[in-house]
């Protein structure tokens, strides 16, 4: 009997694994109801089955342990009691203390016999209330709605399919075993005696991805980013489930003495961070169009531990910091497009062409001449307008509210970029085109800060002219998370603005010796045309002096003497006059 209900599960087993596949397999773009019914009817009845025989599998292998222990009581009974009848005559020999024994013995014997029997009973109605409870769970997709997500989970394990290249362009999907151990992801293939290490997802980065037309896929990145993983949950449930636990590992929580309830914790405080101002639920209403246009995703923010945020700031106002009626922007888009115009301007690419195939053209780079050249990976978490940039609470405020945001309407999705740090501004890059996507001027770059305990997360401020209000400065707070980089990104900003700052010093410098310079040359100009005037003047007095002494009429001399003084009287000008005089 045990082995055939072995067969039997068996092959319960693996028509189970064959309809999944065929689940798997379905396209979410060119959904056929007709073949999504077929084989969501099939992947219903296999699951159903093999629980079925997997509980009746399980009852006979209890069972059989039962009867194990009254196996060899049974035949040894009766052959004592066969004993005893036998040598009849030799009864004397045994005592009554043997007979109470083996009195004992049978009622042991009896009782395990019924306590089986109950236990049978017990377990038989166990399993009908098992197939009734799991019904819902036989489909390959629950409702989330009756199994909701758990989200505080620091341990899973579960079925993936796991993408693996085959060749430059071709790929094959392998089903296996995964599971957590600590900050370790492993799978077991099955047949095989325990698990490898699949990847390290201490301080990983999980989102995800649109992979070959299926559905529910992620990617994991490890810390430096030379491996990845892409896997395939089989329902949304497992899909968010498994984003959010790898999420929760990656932050180290598994390491403290409570770590469901610190994930609890952290996750409760990030759905509260938007909830002490009451204007925010207008503010929620005019984000709602904003959210709903960008694609549902993938990912979990990193939250950190933002609670510990909520007592320095339990005395600012939401309203205080971010400008009113202004929706959070959760992907990439340019202040220039949308309504900050005064940042082409102020930037200087007001009549600059973009090359879509990267700026490399004949003129040369703006950044060429910097002596400051970083590039750190960055994914963009979002932006909002600010109302006061002097104070770093605003950059964690403004973290607060965008990781609440995503986590209230479940945008898991980001965008990786190359951020590049120059003496002149910041760059985003997209890491496959090159093609710069945002530019920020470093000066206009006022406030800058990393999260005080999720050193992944950072943000800055950037001040712009015009906005939503022509003729007025406007404050735009960035939010990014990097690969546990954001004091690094911080420092190299903060001796960007230091070169650029003594550059600056240097070029005031410099244009201030220009001028005096200019002033020196200036005076030395009109000091050698005073030195000529006075040369002029001792070869005039010569002159008169010669012509006196000529013996010339006086009359004739006079008049050459004074008309010549009155034309170089003419040409002398007032201070030429005085000397002549005093001459």
């Amino acid at each position: 009997e045990i082995l055939t209900l072995k067969e039997v599960f068996q092959i319960a087993s693996n028509d189970h694994d064959a309809a999944i596949t065929r689940y798997s397999r379905l396209s979410k773009r060119r959904e056929n109801e007709k073949i999504k019914a077929e084989v969501t009817e099939d992947v219903y009845t296999s699951r159903k089955k093999q629980h079925q025989t997997m509980m009746h599998y399980f009852c006979a292998l209890n069972t059989l342990q039962y009867k194990k222990k009254i196996a060899m009581l049974e035949p040894l009974l009766g052959y004592m009691q066969a004993q005893i009848s036998f040598f009849k005559m030799g009864s004397e020999n045994l005592t009554d203390q043997l007979e109470e024994f083996l009195t004992n013995i049978g009622t042991s014997v009896q009782n395990v016999r019924r306590e089986m029997e109950c236990e049978v009973e017990n377990m038989q109605q166990t399993i009908e209330d098992l197939e009734v409870a799991s019904d819902p769970l036989y489909l390959p997709d629950p409702d989330t709605m009756k199994f909701p997500v758990h989200r505080n989970l620091t341990r899973k394990a579960g079925y993936l399919n796991a993408r693996n290249k085959t060749g430059l362009v071709s790929s094959i999907w392998e089903r296996q075993f995964y599971f957590t151990q600590g900050g370790n992801l492993m799978s077991q293939a099955r047949g095989d005696v325990a698990g490898g290490l699949v990847m390290d997802i201490d301080n990983c980065s999980v989102m995800a991805v649109d992979c070959e037309d299926r559905r529910y896929c992620f990617q994991i990145t490890s810390f430096d980013g030379k491996k990845s993983s892409i896997l395939q949950a089989e329902s949304k449930k497992d899909y968010e489930e498994w984003i959010c636990t790898i999420n929760n590992i990656s932050k180290q929580i598994y390491l403290s003495e409570n770590p469901e309830e610190i994930a609890a914790r952290v996750n409760q405080s990030a759905l509260e961070a938007v909830t002490p101002s009451p204007s925010f639920q207008q503010r929620h209403e005019s984000m709602r169009p904003t959210v709903q246009s960008r694609p549902a995703a993938a990912r979990t923010s990193s939250t950190g531990s933002l609670g510990s945020e909520s007592a320095p700031l339990s005395t600012l106002s939401l309203d205080s910091l971010v400008a009113p009626d202004t929706p959070i922007q959760f992907d990439i888009i340019s202040p220039v497009s949308e309504d900050l115009p005064g940042q082409a301007k102020s930037s200087g690419q007001s009549g600059r062409r973009t090359n879509p195939f990267g700026e490399s053209g004949g003129s040369k780079s703006e950044t060429e001449d910097s002596i400051l050249h970083q590039l750190f990976i960055v994914r963009f978490l979002g932006s909002v307008e600010v109302k006061s940039d002097e104070s770093p609470d605003v950059v964690y405020e403004t973290m607060r509210q965008i990781l609440a945001a995503r986590a209230i309407h479940n945008i898991f999705r980001m965008t990786e970029s190359h951020l590049l740090v120059t003496c002149d501004c910041l760059k985003l890059i997209d890491p496959q085109t090159q093609v710069t996507r945002l530019r920020f001027p470093l000066p206009n770059v006022v406030l800058y800060a990393t999260h005080q305990e999720n050193k992944r997360l950072f943000g800055f401020v950037l001040r712009t002219s015009g906005g939503r209000v022509e003729s007025r400065q406007t404050s735009v707070c960035y939010i990014f998370e990097s690969n546990n980089e954001g004091e690094k990104i911080c420092d190299s900003v903060g001796l960007a603005k230091q070169i650029a700052f003594h550059a600056e010093l240097d070029r005031k410098a410099s244009e201030k010796q220009k001028e005096i310079d200019r002033v020196k040359e200036k005076q030395q100009k009109e000091l050698n045309k005073q030195k000529q005037i006075e040369k002029d003047l001792e070869e005039q007095s010569r002159l008169i002096a010669a012509s006196s002494r000529s013996n010339q009429s006086s009359g004739e001399g006079q008049f050459v003497v004074l008309s010549s003084s009155q034309s170089e009287d003419s040409d002398l000008g007032e201070d030429g006059k005085k000397k002549r005089e005093s001459e």
